[in-house]
Order: C-alpha cells, then structure tokens, then sequence
C-alpha cells in the first residue's frame, strides 16, 4: 500500500488518540512525537492515574507547549478499563468523531495508526491484529505469546466472535459506536476490557475490521499485567460465553407460533 493509499479519510472528522498512562514518564513524550510524526493532525489525550514518577507533570508540560496534547489527570489507578472509559467520555464530549486506543509504551506503533484510519470508512471499529495475515509480535517471550494466542482462542469459541485478536488494545472507534456502547455499566477493569468492548460491538451489529499490526514488547518501565487480570478476563470470557450458550438454548427450544396464530 502506498503512503499516499495509507492516509485516512478526510471525512472521518477529528481524531483523538487516548493514551492511558501509570508510571510511563520515559515513554510518553517519545510515544506522543511519533503519533504527531505520522499523522500531524491528530490530537492525543493523555489519561494519566495518578502517576507518582512525575508522567503526569510531563504530559502537563506538552500540553502547555502543544495544542493537539490534552490531560485528564484521575487520583488513583483504577485500571485500565476505567481510564478508557474516562478518556472516551471526555473525548465524546469535545465532538471527536473517532476515537483511538493505543499504549505508551510504544508496543503500538504510531506509523501503523495511518492504515488503520484509512479501513474505518468500511468499518465501525477497526482492531490493529497481531495475528490476522500480515501481523507480527516482536520480542515477546514464547510463553507471553502463547498465552495471548489461547486467550483469543478461548474468547472465540465462548463468545462465537470471529475476530482473531479480541483482546489487542490498538483500535479506532467511530464515536456513535462508543455513545451506544453504554460505557457507564462496563465494569471491566483490566485487560479484559478489550473482549468487553469488542464483544458489545459485535452483539450490536456494528462491523468490525482487522488491520495487521506490528507489536513490540516494551524496551523501558513494566508491563501492567497481572495475575488479577488474567483471572478477571477468565471469569468474564467464561460467564458471557454461558450466557450466550443459554440463549442459543433457550431459542432452540422455545415454543415456535403456529401458523396463522397472527392471521
């Protein structure tokens, strides 16, 4: 694809990229200039909890320098999922009409953002994969991956959506997705937040696209995942995939209307 091919869509309309940060005060500035390296008009929202290593002070000072850099400051760390949900309502709010996850930590590429918008006006939410055709990790330990692969696996078999990286964290959403997602009732906390978002989106019809990824484990801070995580996206996945197994069951056997009953 050419780079001229790769641009995204004038008509999308304004774009924010929200940016979660705890802790990321080596990555943040260097994550944010290349976001503006390769899409100059984009503006970044920098969700910062708390951070006591100063992030948040820093996002501060790129933002007194920089109109396209915004930061909504919370008290705690409360979890991914919970960041998200402030940054997208925040983001609702100022009329972005599409708005993008992506990490500090640089294991999203910005350089990859451009392809991504330019699938979104086939799209309601477009997913950079990792492991649709063409995707890659890079750096990761064999254990890591193979465990990121079963948890896809195991949230496709229980919830029937068939997107091969529900659980990536780089994606773009059109904004009327998001106001009728009803992110006020997502509880999800952590990682599990993405099969959350990505599940709802699907239940409602809305169309979902893949765009492969490069992903590259962080070279500076730590990784935010937990034994807690995993556990929350386990208990989770397993309950909705139940859910949804009661339903297909209970339709299967659900008394059909005689013919004529509504003649």
């Amino acid at each position: 694809m050419s780079d001229q091919q790769a641009q995204p869509d004038r008509e999308l309309g304004p774009v924010l990229v929200v940016i979660p940060t705890y802790n990321e005060r080596d990555n943040i500035g260097k994550i944010v200039k290349r976001l503006h390296a390769a899409l100059p008009d984009v503006h970044a929202l920098v969700v910062d909890d708390g951070s006591p290593d100063g992030t948040g002070e820093i996002a501060d000072a790129m933002a007194a320098a920089d109109e396209r850099v915004h930061v909504l400051h919370r008290t705690e760390k409360a979890g991914l999922g919970a960041a998200y949900v402030a940054g997208f309502g925040w983001g609702l709010d100022r009329g972005y009409a599409v708005l993008v996850e992506m990490d500090a930590d640089g294991s999203h590429a910005p350089e990859d953002l451009p392809r991504m918008l330019a699938a979104l006006p086939d799209a309601d939410l477009v997913i950079g994969s990792r492991y649709t055709p063409g995707g890659a990790v890079v750096n990761w330990p064999r254990k890591r991956e193979f465990f990121s692969r079963g948890a896809n696996l195991y949230a496709q078999l229980a919830l029937g959506a068939r997107i091969k990286d529900i659980t990536a964290g780089f994606r773009a959403y059109r904004a009327e997705v998001l106001r009728n997602l009803k992110l006020h009732n997502v509880a999800s906390a952590g990682y599990c937040f993405q099969i959350d978002l990505a599940w709802r989106t699907v239940e409602r019809g809305y169309r979902v696209v893949e765009v492969p990824i490069t992903f590259t484990d962080r070279e500076i801070g730590q990784s935010k995942m937990s034994g807690d995580v995993v556990r929350e996206a386990l208990v989770r996945v397993t309950k909705w995939g139940l859910r949804r197994r009661f339903t297909q069951l209970r339709d299967l056997f659900a008394p059909k209307p005689k013919a004529g009953a509504n003649r």
